[in-house]
């Protein structure tokens, strides 16, 4: 059997496609002042052919994908400064302009971030209208992505709620709109990114899960309900001292993973490997197993890949195991994700 091959999400951008994203060290500004504003200038320059730059762009990443062997292609995020704060863009509850500071990451870093100020609620649904362009460009099932509550929450300023759960509740409310309408309109493959439930597992056993499958309710049983769960992104590529979640995190939620209604969860293990064991935890789920490290430029082989991939079929059947990058892809250049993509499609083709 040939395992399936995935990306996560964010792929660079193309050259023509001159909207800043937080893979680029320059995305913040000279003084920090808006980070999130500087995206939007960026997209009011580009003029009344936005639409037709930004859907070329879409093209050119998804043809990449596809010619490197990618079974299930993503748009590469190619519209978005970042896959949470341009979701957090169509709803209602948050102010781009008075920004807040606020520690991330268990104290891995400081950013200016949007303010929650009001209710959060879905103001306009946008995510299946980009699916069908997407999809338009090729017969590949094209996957969907979109941040989770937690993620959301502490990934942006509340000063409203003061009650993360209450705000992931209307967060996930939120989002099941964009999951139905996505559903309706075709798409098979919906992920939700929560890199915050291995950086919390605690919250995301007290009410992470409960938000998630709020966020999924009702998602009919013919799409694949994805969550990635990475261990954290570094502020640049070949940084090795960027502090991640602790591996053991996986251990603590994989029982909770696998009793939910999720079809797939997505790990990393290129950065650093994880005991697996671990597969062994998911009965039930899919594994989307992270192969090639995504903030290293140093390029993995075929036959590491390979080897990899064979190790962790010791572990999971091969119909529940797929492979993909470890994370988003915005870090690398065009050639890099060639090479490390390609790779990777040779490997799960040789793997039996």
């Amino acid at each position: 059997m040939t395992i399936t091959t995935t990306v996560i999400g964010a792929y660079p951008k193309p050259e023509f496609v001159n909207l800043p994203d937080w893979f680029d060290p320059e995305f913040d500004g000279p003084d920090n002042a808006n980070p999130t504003g500087s995206w939007l200038r960026a997209l009011e320059a580009m003029g009344p052919d936005a639409e037709q730059t930004l859907q070329r762009g879409v093209r050119q990443v998804i043809e990449d994908q596809v010619s490197f062997g990618i079974d299930i292609p993503t748009d590469g995020e190619v519209r978005r400064e970042n896959y949470i704060h341009y979701h957090c863009r169509h709803l209602d509850g948050f102010d781009f302009n008075n920004l807040t500071a606020k520690v991330l990451r268990n104290g891995s870093y400081t950013a200016k971030l949007p303010t929650i100020t009001a209710t959060v609620k879905a103001r306009e649904y946008f995510l299946a209208e980009e699916w069908k362009i997407a999809q338009s460009f090729t017969d590949k099932d094209v996957k969907v992505t979109m941040p989770g509550p937690m993620t959301i929450t502490d990934t942006n300023a509340d000063v409203f709620y003061n009650d993360d759960a209450k705000l992931g509740a209307d967060l996930a409310d939120a989002l099941n709109k964009e999951v139905l309408s996505l559903a309706e309109a075709g798409c098979r493959h919906i992920q939700i990114d929560e890199p915050l439930f291995a950086r919390k597992p605690v919250q995301a056993l007290d009410y992470g899960f409960e938000n998630l499958e709020r966020a999924f309710h009702g998602c009919p049983d013919h799409v694949q309900r994805t969550v990635h769960m990475c261990c954290g992104y570094p502020d640049r590529i070949d940084r090795d001292d960027y502090p991640k979640a602790d591996p053991h995190a996986y251990f603590d939620l994989s029982e909770a993973m696998d009793r939910s209604s999720i079809n797939a969860v997505s790990i990393e293990d290129a950065h650093r490997n994880n005991d697996l064991s671990l597969l062994e935890k998911f009965q039930n789920t899919k594994v989307i197993f992270g192969v090639v490290a995504i903030a290293k430029s140093r390029i993995e082989t075929v036959e590491e890949i390979q080897a990899r991939l064979t190790q962790a079929l010791g572990h999971i059947d091969a119909d529940r195991l797929l492979a993909a990058p470890d994370c988003g892809l915005g870090f690398l250049s065009r050639q890099q994700c060639k090479q490390k993509l390609t790779n990777l499609c040779e490997a799960a083709r040789q793997v039996s």
